[in-house]
């Protein structure tokens, strides 16, 4: 099972360096990672689980939070109470988005940055990404809202960026008015 102090604080350097696209087929190791990136995200976003193991909650992660330099993510959306979709996206680019933006009202977060972190993280209110799933399948997969800030956040950390480089560091809320808060 993974374990919350196995995800890399933002302080790593590893975190900075853009993930290597992945060849497929998938090695077993890291179908096996897959397999407990689920886990993890599943059981962090149920609370008796959550406190029990000690998990921090959380929708996505990126391999290289995991200090695998691969370009692979995964989301694990609760659609509703209870019922989760799983997103493995490999090798995912983004090839559409709307031009509305919308930013976290209570703050974006992230696994990897263990603090408070207040601003505006300015993000589309829908994308289109195109990736691979673990067989090596092209899929395309829509997100909205909440969904697209998640993939959106993952696909960052594939290229080196963390949510807090979006923050206007000077004036942390600039741009407040001009985008939609969710």
């Amino acid at each position: 099972m993974l374990k919350t102090k196995e995800i890399l604080d933002e302080k790593d350097k590893r975190l900075r360096e853009v993930s290597k696209e992945v060849v497929f087929p998938l090695s077993k190791e890291d179908k096996e990672l897959i397999k407990k990136m689920i886990t993890y995200l599943t059981d962090s976003q149920i609370e008796e689980k959550a406190e029990k193991y000690d998990l921090r909650p959380g929708m996505g992660l990126a391999a290289v939070q995991l200090g695998v330099l691969k370009r692979y993510f995964v989301v694990v959306h609760e659609r509703e109470e209870g019922v989760f979709d799983n997103y493995i996206l490999i090798n995912p680019k983004i090839v559409s988005n709307s031009e509305e933006q919308i930013y976290v009202e209570l703050g974006e977060g992230c696994l990897s940055v263990n603090r408070e972190v207040e601003g505006i993280v300015p993000r589309y209110a829908r994308v289109t990404v195109e990736a691979y799933d673990e067989n090596g399948q092209k899929i395309r997969v829509r997100g909205r809202e909440e969904l697209a800030i998640a993939f959106q956040h993952e696909i960052d950390h594939l290229n080196g960026i963390l949510f807090t480089d979006h923050i206007d560091k000077e004036n942390p809320f600039a741009g407040e008015n001009l985008y939609r808060a969710i």
